[in-house]
Formats: structure tokens, C-alpha cells, sequence
């Protein structure tokens, strides 16, 4: 039996280590299809984990963390346009990853020890609502901050001629990104996360 709080230190060592691996070595955390425009991200993922093995609370540390290294890459290193006019905004930067490890705890404390169907139901939802949560509200805050003052953004997006309302253009821009990081996260959460809660169950008991 391992104590909890050393575990849970544990844990969140594990964690921080693999997005600070997903942040800065090329081609894990971060990849770019189309130039010029935010790279997919595989980070939702690691953020689901984080919830539906440890809770809310812990999740939103997680997604507040990675909300942190954004903002300290957009400063940094930005690797186009588009991200580094997003995510120098503290707002966006943080509200929708913390809330997306939020969201993932809520949803995986479902998961409970009943059929494994039950479970993998419980945690593919909560890879669905992570990743969606972190998109959606990416492109809903931005579309609030650069409401009266969208110039910058959409010349970077290549969107200058489009008379549609901007987080209509943020949509059908960032979408694709979104839907391929869901349809990532939804099938890797439920398949990662069952064999780890039960491991996880094992050491604690």
C-alpha cells in the first residue's frame, strides 16, 4: 500500500513531465498540418487523463498547468501568427484548459466499478467534453476579446474578405483542428484510462 499523498505527488510529477514533453519536443504535443495556422494538439488528452484518473480539482491544476506553458510559449517561441495573438491572451490562455480538466473529473467520477461498458461510456464522454470544452472555448473567448477589433486576427487567418461574423469565421478555421483533436482524445481516453485506474486501484488498496 502506497501512501495516498506521496502517491498523488507521484502522479502529478508523472503529469507535469509528460506535457512539458508535449510542449517542447516537436511533433508530440503540438502538430502543425496546415502553416500558418495552430498546430493540433494532443495535449487534451494528457488533460482527460488527469481528470477522469484524479478528480476534478487535480484535472484543473493539469489544464491550468498546460494554460501556463501557453502562455509562456506565446511569449517565447510562438510558432505562428494565429496562436501567438490567442494565447498571449491570459484569458484564453488559462479559462479554457483549466476548465477542460475541470470538466473531465466531473464527468470521470461517473466511472464508477461497475461493467466495463459503463466505464467505457463514462470516459470517452469525457474525452469528447475535454477537448470540445478546450476548443469551444478558445474560440468563444476570442471572438468576445477581438469583437470590436478583429482586424489583426483575421488578416492572420487569411479571413480579411469575410463579411461572416467572426466566431463563425473562428469555427470553420479552428474546427478542423478540433474535430481531429476529439475524435483523438475520444478514442485514446477510455482505452488509456481503464487499464491505468485499475493499476491505480491496485497500488492504493
Amino acid at each position: 500500500m502506497i501512501n495516498k499523498k506521496t502517491f498523488r505527488i507521484a502522479i502529478s510529477a508523472i503529469f507535469v513531465a509528460i506535457i512539458l514533453v508535449q510542449t517542447f519536443v516537436p511533433y508530440i504535443g503540438y502538430i502543425r498540418i496546415l502553416p500558418g495556422l495552430p498546430s493540433i494538439t494532443t495535449i487534451p488528452l494528457t488533460v482527460a487523463l488527469a481528470g477522469c484518473l484524479m478528480g476534478p480539482g487535480f484535472g484543473t491544476s493539469i489544464g491550468l498547468f498546460w494554460g501556463l506553458l501557453s502562455l509562456f510559449v506565446a511569449y517565447t517561441q510562438p510558432g505562428d501568427i494565429v496562436s501567438m495573438l490567442l494565447f498571449r491572451n491570459i484569458f484564453i490562455a488559462l479559462i479554457p484548459r483549466a476548465a477542460a480538466g475541470f470538466i473531465a473529473g466531473m464527468i470521470g467520477q461517473a466511472a464508477r466499478d461497475e461493467s466495463k461498458l459503463q466505464k467505457t461510456v463514462v470516459y470517452t464522454i469525457a474525452g469528447l467534453c475535454t477537448s470540445l470544452a478546450n476548443t469551444l472555448l478558445v474560440i468563444s473567448i476570442t471572438s468576445l476579446w477581438f469583437m470590436n477589433n478583429p482586424a489583426a486576427l483575421l488578416q492572420s487567418l487569411g479571413q480579411t474578405q469575410n463579411s461572416a461574423p467572426l466566431i463563425a469565421i473562428l469555427l470553420s478555421v479552428l474546427g478542423v483542428n478540433g474535430v481531429v483533436e476529439a475524435i483523438f482524445t475520444v478514442i485514446l481516453t477510455p482505452a488509456i484510462a481503464m487499464p491505468l485506474k485499475q493499476v491505480m486501484k491496485g497500488k492504493m488498496s
